[in-house]
């Protein structure tokens, strides 16, 4: 039987979302929700560092879901600051969650995704976070206080949004559990070691 990969539109609070659902290639042992980055700079759910972690995830087991934020590409809505983004990621796993309701869930996200997939999975009960290429120079990290929920970092050695000394300072203040994955690469983007990055995703899949 052939892979599932089915499109979606989704119900979303500011209009209908667009999606893609991805089935692993053998019965699927995990449901993830992944979040692209910022949709006012060109991010997508086919950015290439999204498009190889949801790669990485289903390599392990997982069926991946990928969406687009209110006002990207086919989907309906205006950008709203991270606000309502969170809230289309939300209706996004509902659908997941309703697919695959006897698996466990994950979210994860990249860049300015990863920081929608831990505001939202710090308010649920996932299996894990995975937060890639998390850009520190935002200043506001009010939605990690007191979070305890699995969080993974996933980090390029020369993240330019997310340089490392910056993202050392943050993750010593974080609560266990947590972990942080370095991978030697040239910009936040990976560009030089996709490889090497999806691999660290699949080691961190399903652990």
């Amino acid at each position: 039987m052939a892979r599932l990969i089915e499109s979606l539109m989704i119900p979303g609070p500011a209009g209908r979302l667009e999606a893609l659902l991805e089935e692993p290639d053998q019965p699927p042992t995990m449901a993830t929700l992944v979040c692209h980055p910022h949709p006012q700079h060109g991010g997508t759910m086919h950015n290439k560092v999204v498009y190889r972690l949801a790669r990485g995830l289903r390599r392990e087991g997982s069926v991946v879901l990928r969406f687009n934020y209110r006002g990207v590409n086919l989907s309906e809505g205006a950008y709203d600051k991270g606000v309502g983004e969170v809230e289309d990621a939300r209706a996004c796993l509902a659908v997941l969650r309703e697919r695959y309701p006897d698996l466990p869930y994950q979210i994860a996200g990249f860049s300015f995704g990863s920081r929608i997939a831990l505001k939202l999975g710090c308010q649920l009960e996932p299996q894990k976070i995975i937060a890639v290429g998390f850009p520190t120079i935002y200043s506001d990290r009010s939605f990690l206080d007191g979070c305890t929920k699995r969080r993974i970092f996933i980090q390029s050695t020369n993240d330019e949004f997310g340089p490392g000394p910056d993202l050392i300072t943050l993750y010593e203040t974080l609560p266990e559990p947590k972990e942080l994955h370095w991978v030697p690469s040239a910009d936040h983007f990976f560009v030089d070691a996709l490889d090497e990055y999806e691999k660290v995703v699949q080691s961190v899949a399903l652990a």
